[in-house]
């Protein structure tokens, strides 16, 4: 089943490096993903989130204010 991963965040570097290393433990991982960036505030505000970045999987928030590394974001998408 596919999952849906988001990245939120306003475009710092952080946000930035956490899509880069998510897109990566996808394609290395061969994973059945869609990676989404959501930069807009009045959306990221809906997830109850006010430190970015934050790594939202399937509608669940399961990291903010931090970057993971990539075996704790593959935990998180095989979760």
């Amino acid at each position: 089943m596919k999952k849906l991963i988001k990245i939120l965040g306003t475009g710092c570097a952080k946000c930035n490096t956490l899509a880069a290393i998510t897109a990566e433990v996808i394609r290395e991982n061969g994973l059945d993903a869609e990676l989404q960036k959501i930069g807009d505030i009045e959306e990221i505000l809906k997830y109850q989130v006010f430190a970015t970045p934050a790594l939202v999987i399937d509608e669940k928030v399961v990291s903010i204010g931090r970057v993971p590394s990539k075996p704790e974001i593959l935990a998180f998408i095989e979760g």
